[in-house]
């Protein structure tokens, strides 16, 4: 096994990153390894685009692991199990300085719980949402990790609790923060423009497949509302084909792009969002673009969704708020007549986007740490408890 990348004479880290939201985590969080050793660092494991720019060479495809839902799992339930057990082998065969997983907790934490008693320190980057549903999670993990990374300031008690060392790093987005200035101002379109519309419909297969159609059901009304609207749309590699064939029947000039670039260009420029939950929607507020949340699931998941859910919201930025700032429309609430006001309010009204942008500041104010950024608190706490071991 030989898919390593750094200096020589540096510790190996082994990360793994199931989907592109983990690898964009991961990119950074190599970047920052770098700096504070000063190159001194190694890399193996298993991550997307952004961990490829920071010389990574992953075992797998990181699009093998971007399914969700109990259904969609199903069909490739099998493969997962292997890649979990080559995964775990391979960890093995390197005896790396430490493991870091990070979020995906269904495949990455049944790799470092395979892992329990190999001697090799066990770090999980972004903490289960156990305040959301599955509290006995904490207990279990417990077991077997010697540290959380938490991106949230209420985490580290809920496993500290449990006796596991649990660190709040505050969250990447808001190392991309512009100035306060910069995230109040309403951007306006070109002369001769309509309005532009950022639409992400997630980044996994399911959530794209439900959404789209949606979203472009909705998009099709607001356009008659709004002449020379206009709709961009960042994706990342594990969907960017189904959303490119899904984006081409749409009725109003789409432009799909891809990349954290092209992203936070589109967040720029953009008046609104519509966008599916999950971290995007924090990105959004960093951002300051004014935002309407959809999501939903079908059939076993949905159910069980529903069920096990214990918070009021699924948008972060509502969650730490404690108050609806971005709308939300789940489940069975998420249907075009109930998409289409909330958005189009915000495209005529200026002062509603304003609102937005005026609750996003406290928002991205408690998810900043005070040291360092989020990155670099991440590897000095990997660092440190390299010098522990």
């Amino acid at each position: 096994m030989t898919a390593t990348a750094g200096r020589e004479d540096g510790p190996l880290v082994f990360l793994i990153a199931g989907e592109p939201s983990g690898d964009l985590l991961g990119g950074r969080l190599m970047a920052a390894l770098r700096e504070e050793t000063g190159g001194a660092v190694r890399f193996a494991g298993i991550g997307g685009e952004e961990m490829t720019k920071q010389g990574l060479k992953s075992l797998y495809p990181i699009h093998e692991f971007a399914v969700m839902g109990f259904i969609e799992v199903l069909p490739h339930l099998l493969k997962i199990i292997l890649r979990i057990r080559q995964t775990a082998a391979a960890v093995r065969s390197l005896r790396p300085d430490v493991l870091v997983t990070i979020d995906s907790p269904s495949f990455t934490l049944e790799v470092a719980q395979s892992l329990k008693g190999e001697g090799i320190p066990l770090v999980h980057y972004v903490a289960p949402q156990v305040w959301a549903w599955k509290a006995g999670r904490a207990k279990r993990m417990a077991r077997y990790l010697d540290r959380i990374l938490a991106l949230l300031p209420f985490e580290p008690p809920l496993f500290e609790k449990h006796g596991l060392t649990t660190r709040f790093v505050g969250h990447p987005a808001v190392e991309l923060a512009r100035s306060e200035e910069e995230r109040l101002a309403d951007p306006l379109p070109e002369a001769g423009k309509g309005p532009l519309l950022a639409v992400l419909p997630g980044s996994r297969k399911g959530e794209v497949g439900k959404l789209m159609p949606i979203f472009r059901a909705t998009v099709a009304v607001l356009a008659e509302r709004h002449p020379g609207l206009r709709v961009v749309i960042p994706t990342v590699e594990t969907v960017e084909a189904a959303v490119r064939e899904q984006a081409a029947s749409w009725t109003v000039p789409v432009e799909v792009v891809r990349g954290a670039a092209a992203k936070h260009a589109a967040f720029a420029e953009a008046q609104v969002a519509l966008a599916a939950s999950g971290t995007v929607a924090l990105e959004l507020a960093v951002a300051g673009v004014p935002t309407v949340i959809a999501y939903r699931l079908t059939g076993i998941g949905s159910l069980f969704s529903a069920k096990l859910l214990r918070v009021p919201f699924v948008s972060l930025v509502n969650l730490i708020a404690g108050r609806m700032i971005q709308p939300e429309f789940l489940q069975g609430e998420c249907r075009v007549e109930n998409l289409i006001e909330p958005v189009d309010s915000l495209l005529r009204d200026p002062a509603a986007r304003r609102t937005q942008r005026e609750a996003y500041l406290d928002v991205v104010h408690v998810l900043k740490p005070v040291d360092a950024s989020p990155s670099r608190c991440a590897a000095r706490e990997i660092i440190g408890l390299l010098a522990e071991r």
